[in-house]
């Protein structure tokens, strides 16, 4: 693959997720019943730099969930015969409660039907929400991103690579463009 653009920087993660907390605050009406699971992998993150804003914003601390979807992926027989499945921890009932799924990018939108899925055998939230940082487009599901730090028009040729602090030692949002096959004219 190779770089194509930079869509955004470090100050761009930090202004997006500050949106995204007032957002989640003024469309909750507040804290109240509200928690945030994070969809591992970059998703954790972002959820626990959300619950920071929101702890800023607003006094109150809003309760962080980790979000293993592996098993629940409709693509598991393609990820080989030993898929890494790694510790789901969401330390509080979901039943009820106004729960929000963080992810990075959305796509298809299966991961989000898959975190779905993964909350619903925990209990039934009151209602589910999706707050992703980058929404690149070319839905195959009927899923949509209540909070989007930016929405990316891309080609299915191209990679949205979301780079964190936590993660990758770094904060900022490229662009990637698959390299072509050998070409057999």
């Amino acid at each position: 693959m190779k770089y194509k653009a930079q869509i955004m920087d470090q100050e761009g993660i930090r202004r997006a997720l500050t949106r995204i907390a007032h957002e989640i605050i003024e469309r909750n009406k507040g804290t109240e019943g509200l928690a945030l699971v994070g969809i591992r992998r970059r998703g954790v993150p972002l959820a626990e730099r959300l619950a920071a804003k929101i702890r800023e914003i607003e006094g109150r601390e809003v309760p962080v969930g980790v979000l293993d979807i592996t098993l629940y992926r409709d693509d598991l027989s393609t990820l080989g015969h030993q898929p890494l499945v790694q510790r789901t921890e969401v330390p509080f009932p979901v039943t009820d409660r106004k729960i929000v799924l963080v992810d990075d990018v959305i796509y298809t939108g299966r991961t989000t039907r898959a975190a779905m899925d993964a909350i619903m055998d925990l209990g039934r939230p009151r209602l589910i929400q999706l707050a992703v940082l980058v929404d690149r487009g070319h839905r195959e599901l009927p899923i949509r991103a209540d909070y989007v730090g930016k929405n990316v028009p891309t080609s299915r040729r191209e990679v949205v690579a979301v780079r964190l602090v936590e993660i990758d030692g770094e904060d900022r949002v490229i662009i990637l463009e698959k390299d072509e096959g050998p070409s057999f004219k």
